[in-house]
């Protein structure tokens, strides 16, 4: 088996027994939050901080954009993808434009500062019933979901930097929240797979890096196991059904969406990689995070040669700082006109 595990850090700067965490060989990546955040020059320096203890990681956040930005004082405010979707019902050309431009912000602003990864697009359906999707979603109509992550994608590729799709196959028809709960999802397989997994195909055919499974169980496809530790799903329905060739994330190992399905640290991290997981997030939970590596450890896991994939490969100093003082202003101009 193949898997690494993607950890992250308590402070704005790494403290000293986390070093061993970073320098641990099954330890590919670093997610950071809202804590690890003080200013542009502080990001700087921790991203900087991090490749010196391990050059092999990969630097990654949850920056989307609307509610989930972690960074903010210094940077660009993303639009909610829902506020760009509803700009599609009338103005669809210039609603594709604002997602390109607001994928190519969004990453290079991340990437002048030496973040690699963004967790975006949100490929799952507003259907209304699910308040921790929301607006993150840009519609509740697939092809909308589907032309206006393509331009977004095409955004964040611009400025070298790989998309993560999630939440496989779809987090909008459920009405509690994974971070708390295990949503179950009773809806028939051809509709999930007609509707919410039509974004999904596309992006795939875009080339799409990266793609996250829900921490949901949808119980006419398979009733014992939520979508991260299915292989039913990632096996059988994305890797063979949909011809997904990149990277599985697990979703966050300490949600308790996952904690409900399996209760040990090093049971959920095990689940994943036979469901064919091949990086691992574990997060808001140090103890964890060491419980997982020495379970892999131990299991003999190898770590997962594609992560390097993750690295842009184009510096940062390649992106043009006229191109993007320009599209900032037509996001900022966007968000002037939202308020």
């Amino acid at each position: 088996m193949e898997a690494s595990v993607v950890l992250d850090l308590k402070g704005v700067t790494v403290a000293e027994d986390e070093v061993e965490l970073l320098t641990h060989p099954l330890t590919a990546g670093v997610i950071l939050f809202t804590r690890n955040y003080q200013s542009k020059e502080q990001l700087q320096s921790l991203c900087s901080e991090i490749k010196s203890i391990n050059p092999k990681l990969f630097i990654s956040v949850d920056h989307e954009g609307g509610r989930v930005q972690r960074f903010r004082d210094g940077f660009t405010k993303i639009p909610a993808m829902g506020a760009i979707g509803r700009l599609y019902h009338d103005h669809q050309r210039f609603a594709m434009r604002i997602a390109e431009l607001a994928g190519f912000v969004m990453a290079a602003e991340l990437r002048l500062c030496g973040v690699d990864l963004s967790y975006a697009p949100v490929l799952d359906l507003d259907l209304g019933l699910n308040e921790v999707i929301g607006d993150r979603s840009f519609s509740d109509r697939p092809d909308v979901v589907a032309d206006l992550s393509v331009c977004l994608l095409n955004g964040i590729e611009h400025a070298g930097m790989a998309g993560v799709g999630k939440h496989f196959p779809g987090h909008g028809h459920v009405d509690c929240d994974s971070h708390h709960e295990l949503p179950h999802d009773a809806r028939s397989y051809d509709e999930i797979l007609n509707k919410d997994v039509f974004p999904f195909r596309l992006l795939i055919e875009s080339g799409l890096h990266g793609i996250m499974p829900a921490h949901v169980i949808y119980d006419q496809v398979d009733s014992e196991r939520p979508a991260g530790f299915s292989a039913r799903w990632l096996q059988q329905e994305l890797r063979a059904g949909l011809g997904f060739k990149g990277i599985i994330f697990s979703d966050d190992l300490s949600m308790q969406g996952a904690v409900k399905a399996e209760p040990t640290a090093g049971g959920r991290a095990l689940a994943a990689i036979d469901a064919g997981c091949n990086l691992l997030l574990v997060c808001n939970d140090p103890d964890a995070a060491r419980a997982v590596l020495e379970t892999l450890t131990e299991q003999s896991v190898q770590p997962f040669a594609g992560a390097s994939v993750l690295i842009p490969t184009l510096p940062s100093s390649s992106i043009s700082l006229d191109e993007l003082a320009q599209a900032k202003k037509a996001i900022e101009d966007f968000n002037n006109e939202l308020a």
